[in-house]
């Protein structure tokens, strides 16, 4: 129920997403598929430069600079070969990233000074200046560092939404099909509980892409204690619950759609028998108290959670009249339809781009000696 994020929100450059969309290098890519700084056109290129896209360089301590963020603490250490191959994931993900770059330029879809300057106060809005200072330096980032993610990720979802999402249409056809050929899929052989959930993780890790709006990561465990507190007592206070979870729950599953889990089956509560006994408790629009996660064989928590009970659903056959069965299946097609157009839409340009990819010929030539 729970996954790592971190300060910086990595923009939508992946084509191919986590949880129900494709994944192309898993976490890894999408913690590093942001806030990159390339240099401009050049006619000769020297061993710095790992890549090009379209004549514009990618210099290798941009890529350093992320693998030594994703290496962090591990141990043990990889080896040399796992290092490398590491490092073309990184490489391929940045790639990406700049054909993406590029096709929003052509198009005029780059992110305005006031766009950026807007996500930038709103994402400063939660913390005082110290602490916001604070953030930056433990993701290892300048403003400028992050005025440029912001302008990437903006430009990018920009992008999306105009070549992708704006071509999407789902018809009350395309639902009465689905229902029909997927009628077992909402016959109900236990009770479910349709629950919101609000996640603070105790990692400083990478943010992976779709997390919160604040780009709020916690970096301890005493920092998520005292960031879960805060936000139970900001929802005591009557703070709407989807608008707290889209804006500071760590959770990049679910975080912007307010925290909602949709349906989840009582036999899947209990396997967490803490989360199941919290919830169980609970009538339809009340919030558990904050709640400890733990891993199997660990003695302290990996994260911290808030859980909302919306309402509770019987056994039983749910008909297509239902408008949540409606609503179901439409949010289903859409994600199916976006995931498949996102993958031909990257092929697509990257079949119209011109790469060179100096540090895989480099590590093929090495290892051919």
């Amino acid at each position: 129920m729970h996954y790592p994020t971190d300060f910086c929100r990595t923009s939508s450059l992946s084509l191919r997403r986590p949880g129900k969309a494709l994944t192309l290098c898993g976490g890894l890519a999408l913690a590093l598929a942001a806030s990159l700084l390339f240099t401009g056109c050049k006619r000769s290129y020297g061993p710095n430069v790992v890549a090009t896209v379209n004549g514009h360089a990618i210099e290798r301590a941009v890529l350093e600079k992320y693998y030594q963020s994703n290496l962090g603490k591990a141990n043990p250490q990889p080896s040399p070969e796992q290092a490398q191959a590491t490092r073309l994931q990184i490489l391929h993900q940045l790639i990406e990233n700049e054909i993406l770059q590029q096709r929003a330029a052509k198009l005029h879809l780059v992110a305005t000074d006031a766009a950026v300057d807007a996500k930038l106060a709103e994402m400063k809005a939660p913390y005082t200046q110290e602490e916001f200072n604070q953030k930056l330096q433990a993701s290892n980032l300048t403003l400028s560092d992050l005025r440029s993610q912001i302008r990437r990720s903006l430009t990018s979802d920009e992008l999306i939404n105009k070549e992708i999402t704006s071509r999407i249409n789902i018809t009350d056809a395309d639902i009465t099909n689905f229902y029909n050929a997927n009628k077992a899929q909402f016959n109900f052989i236990e009770p479910k509980y349709h629950i919101a959930e609000i996640v603070v993780t105790t990692k400083p890790t990478q943010m992976q892409r779709g997390g919160n709006l604040q780009n709020s990561k916690a970096t301890s465990d005493a920092d998520a204690r005292k960031k879960i507190e805060m936000l139970h007592s900001r929802l005591e206070s009557g703070d709407d619950f989807g608008t707290v979870a889209a804006n500071f729950s760590e959770n990049p599953n679910d975080a912007s759609s307010g925290g909602d889990m949709g349906l989840i089956p009582e036999s899947s509560l209990r396997s967490d028998p803490t989360v199941y006994a919290a919830i169980s408790k609970l009538k339809p629009g009340e919030m558990t108290d904050v709640v400890p996660l733990l891993q199997p064989g660990q003695k302290t928590p990996s994260a911290y959670a808030i859980y909302k009970l919306l309402e509770t659903e019987p056994a039983g056959q749910r008909e297509l009249n239902d408008p949540r069965v409606q609503q179901d299946i439409r949010q289903q097609l859409r994600e199916n339809r976006e995931q498949l157009l996102r993958a031909a839409y990257y092929e697509m340009l990257s079949d119209q781009a011109h790469v060179k990819n100096y540090l895989a010929e480099q590590i093929f030539k090495s290892g051919a000696q």
